[in-house]
């Protein structure tokens, strides 16, 4: 997913659950339903987040500075990760609250067709944000699976926005399912637990995106495919005689770190060093677009007679490609 395309998920996420609030909220005030209140709480939380996000991939876009070297790309990663506390704090928290106190002191819901008609405009909106959404997700994730693309992939804009409306529509189901047992029982604690429940589906979406974004906001390593890609270009360049490690770090969605540690054969001047460096760097920023900055520790064997070829003692060096 591009910047653009990420941008325009999110902006359509933003406006739609903005409009969807505001109907909420009404119905909730002219029907009494707690459920379409917490449905209208949901709704803020979600307008909110997408509004943290817009700010936060707005932050990650600065460049390098003296404090930051390597730029501000794992602000993503936070704004991400308050998304998911706010969802649990905020959304998850007062729905149960407020389901809780509905069963414990229920009232009638007066108006009931004004809820239908607000949870119809909830799920053409929510519906329209979601297939956006689901369209720019199956571009990226080709043929992955839907659970391996959230775990290979490295921006949770890809995934975070249509694991929300999902979990928006499951919500809004929800709340219809409840509205409809109170009119077709007469029992109103129904209200006060499909409250509850839209509650528990926050509570869950939090916790799965808290999981996914945290590896990444402490420093995740690139995938291993990408790590392979880099450990076969650096081994099959003639100068190299063994590759010790690659490790990784994403600093952004498509910014990658890599420190390479390896072996170069013996006999090699200085120049020659210098120019098998520069060839593996443009070959591996070539073939692996996501990493930007590279470094090489670059260990060598100081010419010795024969007998002591395998003598333990190195040279290192560190070198920055």
């Amino acid at each position: 997913m591009s910047e653009s395309n990420s941008k325009t998920v999110v902006l359509a996420a933003l406006t739609g659950n903005f409009l969807i609030a505001v109907s909420k909220f009404v119905a909730s005030a002219f029907t009494g339903s707690t459920a379409m209140l917490a449905e209208g709480i949901h709704s803020v939380i979600d307008t909110g987040n997408q509004g943290l996000l817009l700010y936060g991939m707005r932050r990650a876009k600065k460049p390098p500075d003296a404090k930051y070297p390597f730029g501000y790309g794992k602000e993503i990663y936070f704004w991400s990760f308050m998304v998911a506390v706010l969802l649990f704090t905020l959304g998850a928290g007062i729905s149960i609250y407020e389901g809780v106190e509905k069963v414990l002191h229920p009232h009638p819901i007066d108006h009931p067709l004004v809820n239908y008609g607000v949870l119809g405009l909830a799920v053409l909106f929510e519906g329209t944000s979601w297939l956006i959404a689901a369209k720019e997700f199956r571009r990226v994730k080709g043929s992955w699976g839907v659970l391996e693309a959230v775990r290979r992939g490295k921006d949770p804009n890809k995934f975070l926005v249509l694991f929300e409306d999902t979990a928006a529509i499951a919500g809004l189901l929800l709340a219809a399912g409840g509205l409809a047992l109170v009119q077709v029982t007469g029992i109103e604690i129904f209200d006060g637990l499909a409250s509850i429940g839209i509650g528990c589906i926050l509570a869950f979406s939090s916790v799965w995106l808290a999981v996914e974004t945290k590896g990444l906001l402490i420093g995740e390593a690139a995938n291993k495919y990408v790590v392979q890609q880099i450990e076969t270009i650096v081994s099959r360049h003639p100068s190299v005689a063994r590759v010790n490690e690659v490790p990784t770090m994403h600093i952004g969605p498509e910014y990658v770190l890599a420190n390479i540690s390896l072996r170069f054969k013996a006999g090699l001047s200085g120049e020659e060093l210098q120019n098998a460096i520069a060839d593996m760097d443009r070959e591996i920023k070539t073939e692996c677009p996501t990493v930007k900055r590279i470094f090489i520790e670059a260990e060598h064997e100081a010419d010795r007679p024969p007998s002591h070829a395998d003598a333990p003692d190195t040279n290192k060096d560190d070198l920055r490609a």
